[in-house]
């Protein structure tokens, strides 16, 4: 049989032969972008807590050993309620305002449902997207494959330990982990052996001395910016200090190590975020956040 003149046979070896040489290369089977084959308009949503669905796309886990301590509960944030089901009980806010124990203290509210994440365990307790991470880009499993540069997390402070990571992914198809966190005092890279190497920094909310508005923020980061800040670490930073504290014995060298992203940002793999915080809206952006958002992206407090 003829194809427009060429043999099956014929085809099949120039394939093969492309193959080979690596003039086509097939993807991991095991590796599902969830976007990737989908059109990404310039302002994608991940998560909105007002939303029919709000944890549509998100697993969520919680410390099934602390019942009255570790939740995620949709609740208003002006009056917290409905309040959670016994035995859980709601942290109280901290003041704004330095010295101001009374309701006008908390600032602007927002008048809507939001996600209130809550746990003494920072680590058994979050919400992530895709619903099952990679522990590497190679490991197989889902990513988000959203290729979008800026990241946008709409979080209401606590006044308790938060924390939250993304997957960033080079175009070599390295994956790193940046992860953000309000008690890191500095920089930090992390390496074990068999998972995607952690870019630790520290995130600090503004400080009650300023007599902030509200306790709402909005945290946008730039996903291309952390790829080359990976090897900038690991060059500056000494090779007794990478591995983990909280689990010395996985440190490896580097022949059994994930290979550390740089160059070009590709895209973006998973996003986790940790308690304890509430949580009104998450979204990507191809331009900066000096540009006008969407109007129902904006906080409206009362």
């Amino acid at each position: 049989m003829l194809w427009l003149g060429i043999s099956r046979s014929y085809l099949y070896r120039l394939i093969r032969r492309a193959l080979i040489c690596g003039v086509i290369r097939v993807e991991n089977p095991f590796t599902n972008r969830m976007f990737a084959r989908s059109v990404q308009p310039d302002v994608v949503s991940l998560f909105s807590s007002t939303g029919s669905d709000p944890l549509g796309l998100f697993s969520v886990q919680v410390d099934g050993s602390l019942p009255s301590d570790s939740f995620i509960h949709l609740l208003n944030d002006s009056t917290s309620l409905p309040a959670p089901s016994p035995p859980t009980t709601l942290i109280t806010a901290p003041s704004v305002y330095r010295d101001q124990r009374t309701d006008a203290s908390q600032g602007h509210q927002l008048n809507q449902t939001v996600l209130h994440i809550q746990s003494p365990t920072l680590r058994k307790t979050f919400i992530q997207c895709p619903t099952s991470v990679p522990s590497h880009a190679s490991s197989g499993g889902g990513v988000l494959g959203l290729k979008h540069t800026w990241l946008h997390i709409q979080v209401r402070n606590l006044g308790r330990d938060w924390s939250f990571e993304v997957g960033v992914v080079d175009k070599q198809g390295r994956q790193g982990t940046v992860r953000c966190s309000t008690f890191q005092k500095a920089p930090k890279l992390v390496r074990n052996h068999g998972a995607s190497p952690v870019l630790h920094l520290p995130l600090a909310f503004p400080p009650s001395s300023s007599s902030p508005l509200t306790a709402w923020s909005t945290i946008a980061l730039n996903l291309a910016k952390f790829v080359p800040q990976f090897a900038s670490l690991a060059h500056a930073q000494p090779s007794s200090e990478l591995a983990d504290a909280h689990h010395p014995a996985e440190r490896g060298g580097p022949s059994n190590q994930v290979p550390l992203p740089s160059g070009t940002y590709s895209h973006l793999a998973f996003i986790k975020i940790y308690a304890t915080c509430r949580l009104r809206r998450i979204w990507l952006s191809e331009s900066a956040p000096i540009t006008r958002t969407p109007w129902e992206f904006e906080l409206y407090g009362d």
